[in-house]
Formats: structure tokens, sequence, C-alpha cells
């Protein structure tokens, strides 16, 4: 009978011990988030880790993926140059609905042309489902010219060579990536004729219009739009709230003189072909402006979006659908 004695000391301990440790709350069941990295970079840039790691810390316990065309670093980034953007958005909804902690759904952020090509995986796939979407300097109606190149970089000069030379070619409408949303205000026929991937998303080409596009871009709880104020690379800058160049009057004076068509006066709102104007007249379109040159996040303009429209708290029946097998640290996905 001794051993029984001595089990049940050992019992005592233990119960002693557990009711005198300080109980840890669990952190709240929060929703995970996918972020589309923009123009060269990749999706494990330091860059990119130090801002995943910024929303951990505002939003403790959430999941983070970041998007990849590629898992090695050098021709992820590569791919943000070359390569067939539709393509490159069906693989990333494979990817997204093969991770297990995003299947209820997620929150999404996208940089730079991350933001367009995240809203063509909303309309044409959203499964799982996205919440909100932040895009952050997006070019929604497309660019009218090229962005600039650093001096040193090497490959955006060849991409920019290459696309100027014949921007609606083929080839360059299925390779280079900055072609496929180049749309030239002054061959608007040309461009929705050749262009397969904007004048798609954004339902200007007759033939691609999908009514599935609209309804699962009007299923959004927000859509937020983030335009910089000194944005010299997006042409024209508007186009991150959906706003474009008026094709060029036939006796313009001075072809430096633009006119630029806002969101609601375009045909893609006012004939609602991507639900847009479903989003906007229910409040769920969120115009906002961050003081600076293009992708220069300031922590006032873009922390505050990020608190309030990512990592929302679940209730216990949402939690169940997004609570993975087991915690883990991953490369490409972050808790």
């Amino acid at each position: 009978m001794a051993w029984l004695h001595g089990l049940g000391l050992v019992l005592l301990c233990l119960v002693s011990h557990i009711l005198g440790s300080p109980v840890q709350p669990l952190e709240p069941a929060r929703r995970p988030l996918v972020i589309w990295h923009g123009l060269g970079d990749s999706y494990a840039s330091p860059g990119m880790l130090e801002f995943m790691n910024l929303i951990k810390g505002m939003h403790p316990g959430i999941f983070i993926h970041s998007v990849y065309l590629n898992e090695n670093i050098e021709e992820d980034e590569r791919a943000g140059f070359f390569g067939n953007v539709n393509e490159q958005v069906l693989l990333v909804a494979e990817q997204l609905a093969n991770v297990t902690e995003l299947q209820g759904g997620f929150d999404a952020i996208g940089f730079s042309q991350g933001g367009q090509f995240m809203r063509a995986y909303v309309e044409r796939f959203n499964s799982p489902p996205v919440h909100n979407l932040i895009t952050f300097g997006s070019q929604h109606m497309g660019v009218s010219d090229l962005p600039a190149c650093r001096a040193w970089d090497v490959l955006c000069q060849l991409a920019r060579r290459a696309a100027r030379g014949g921007v609606y070619t083929e080839w360059a409408q299925t390779n280079l990536v900055q072609a496929q949303y180049f749309r030239d205000p002054d061959r608007l026929d040309v461009y929705v004729e050749h262009n397969r991937f904007l004048a798609s998303i954004n339902g200007e080409a007759e033939d691609l219009r999908d009514p599935a596009y609209a309804k699962n871009l009007a299923s959004l709880n927000a859509l937020v739009l983030v335009l910089f104020s000194a944005d010299k690379t997006v042409v024209p800058k508007e186009s991150s709230w959906f706003g474009s160049y008026a094709p060029s009057p036939e006796d313009a004076q001075d072809a430096s003189e633009k006119t630029v068509v806002p969101m609601r006066l375009q045909p893609l709102y006012k004939n609602d072909w991507v639900g847009l104007r479903q989003l906007d007249e229910s409040g769920r379109v969120v115009l906002e402006t961050c003081e600076g040159e293009h992708m220069q996040l300031k922590d006032e303009c873009w922390k505050p979006l990020v608190k309030r429209y990512v990592g929302g708290i679940l209730d216990d029946d949402e939690s169940a659908m997004y609570r993975p097998p087991n915690h883990q640290q991953e490369v490409l996905g972050v808790w």
C-alpha cells in the first residue's frame, strides 16, 4: 500500500502546482491573411518578412501566407516581370486551396501589381473566399506608361524595353507581365482586342465577361483602395482608385495635358460589369491616400488600415473552421 500513498503524494503535488500556476490565456482565433508582393520583390524577401512580423505583433496568433510563384526567391522575383498572368493567378488559386489554415477564408493584401492579381483571384476563383481586400498602389485600370526602372535593375530594363517594342503583340501579352495590364487610352480598341488579362477582370472585353466575376467581387466585406499621393510609377496614379486617362482629343495641342476619368464615371462601374458599383453603393469600397511616392509605406498610413481590416477575431463557430491541426512555423505561411 506504500506505493498508493506515494502516488497520492505525487498527484497532490501536481494538482497544487497546476492550481498555483498562473493561467496563460489563449490568443483569440483571428482570420488569417494572404499577401501578394509587388514588382521587383519576392515572397520571402527581408522586407516582406519584416512586414509580416510587424503584422503578427499587431495581431498575435495570426496566420500569414505569402503568395509565391516559385519557391526559389530569385525565380519568384523574375516571375513578377516575365510570365503569363492568367496562368499565374490560376497557380495561386491552386496554391491557396491547398493551405489548410485558409480554408475558412482570409483577408488579403496586394502590394502594387499584386493588388490587381489578388482581385483577379477574387473574381475568378474566390475559393477559399476573401473577406477584406486591401490594395496598395495597385493598377486596377492598368497603366498608360510602363513602370520606370532603377538604374541598376537590368531585369526591369529588359522587360520594359521588350514591352514598349510591341506591347499588344501576342508574345508580349502572354510573356511580359507589365504588358498584360498596359492600357493605352488612345488605342482602346487594340487593347480590348488583344489584352486577355486586365480587359477580362475589368469586363471591358465583351467576349470575356462573366457574371461570376461580379458576384464574387461583390461578396467582399470591404475593398480598400490605397493611392500614393506622389506616385510617379503608376501612370496615372488614380489607377489605384479605378481611374484612368481619357482618350486624347483629336485637336489636342499639348499631349502632356491629360484628363482623368474617375472610378464612378468608368463604363465598368456604370454598367457594373465586375460588381464594383454594387460594392460601392453598399458602402464597401474605401478610398484611402498614403502620402509619398509609390509603395513608401509609412506607419501612419498602413498600420490603421491593417489594424481595422486584417485579423478580425473570429467567433467559436468560425474558429473551428480556421484552427489547423497543430501550430507550426513554415517558410511560406507563418504563425
